[in-house]
């Protein structure tokens, strides 16, 4: 699983008819505590996250078993918002 933060929206008029009703969220991968990868991801989501939200993504199969539908052409997919982070500094 990978965290990160939601840091756009992306709307899709057209796309593959599987993927109707899906909401798609842009998500910057969170390296450690403090510091964000320059890498963005677009994930679908179900689970109601917003802009500045920290969210847990799986990817691959996992993402489309969560998805309910293994068909979905989706490779990565939000399954949580996460509330709190706890690390301990190196």
């Amino acid at each position: 699983m990978i965290i990160g933060k939601v840091v756009g929206n992306v709307w899709a008029t057209r796309k593959d008819e599987k993927l109707s009703g899906q909401k798609f969220l842009v998500v910057r991968i969170i390296e450690s505590k403090s510091k964000e990868k320059d890498e963005l991801f677009v994930v679908s989501d179900n689970v109601g996250a917003g802009q500045g939200d920290y969210v847990l993504i799986t990817t691959g199969s996992s993402a489309r078993i969560s998805l309910g539908n293994e068909e979905i052409p989706v490779d990565a997919t939000i399954i949580g918002i996460i509330d709190s982070i706890e690390v301990d500094d190196e």
